[in-house]
C-alpha cells in the first residue's frame, strides 16, 4: 500500500511538473508579440516609477496604479486579460521574457540619458 501510495505521488509530481515545461506551453489565442509587451511593460514601469515618486500611502498608490494601467492598456487596445495571459506564458518560457527585459533596460536608458542631456542643455541656457 505504501508503494503504491509513493508511486501515486511520484507520477503525479512528474505530470505536474511537466506542465510548466516551456516547450508544452501552448501560446494563448491572443498572445501579444514580444514588441507589444515590450512596449507596454515599458509604458507600466514607467508609471509605477511616477506613482513611487508620488509619495502616496500604499492603499492609494496601489489604487491609482490599478485605474492607470487599466487607462494604458486601454491606449495600448489590449485587455487585461490578453496582456496576463501573454505575460504569463512568456514568463514560462524565461529567455523570450529575458529578451524582453533586456530591450525594456535599453530603452529605459536610452530615454534617461535623453532627458539628463536635455536638462543639462536647458541648464547651460
Amino acid at each position: 500500500m505504501k508503494t503504491l501510495l509513493s508511486y501515486a505521488l511520484l507520477s503525479l509530481s512528474l505530470l505536474l511538473s511537466s506542465c510548466d515545461r516551456p516547450e508544452m506551453a501552448v501560446p494563448p489565442a491572443n498572445l501579444l508579440s514580444k514588441e507589444q509587451m515590450r512596449s507596454i511593460l515599458i509604458d507600466l514601469h514607467i508609471l509605477e516609477a511616477r506613482i513611487e515618486s508620488g509619495r502616496l500611502s500604499t492603499d492609494s498608490a496601489r489604487a491609482l496604479y490599478n485605474e492607470q494601467q487599466r487607462l494604458v492598456l486601454q491606449q495600448h487596445q489590449v485587455s487585461d486579460s490578453t496582456f496576463q495571459q501573454s505575460y504569463r506564458y512568456y514568463a514560462i518560457h524565461d529567455k523570450d521574457l529575458d529578451g524582453i527585459y533586456g530591450e525594456i533596460i535599453d530603452s529605459l536608458a536610452a530615454r534617461e540619458k535623453k532627458l539628463e542631456e536635455a536638462s543639462q542643455n536647458n541648464q547651460a541656457k
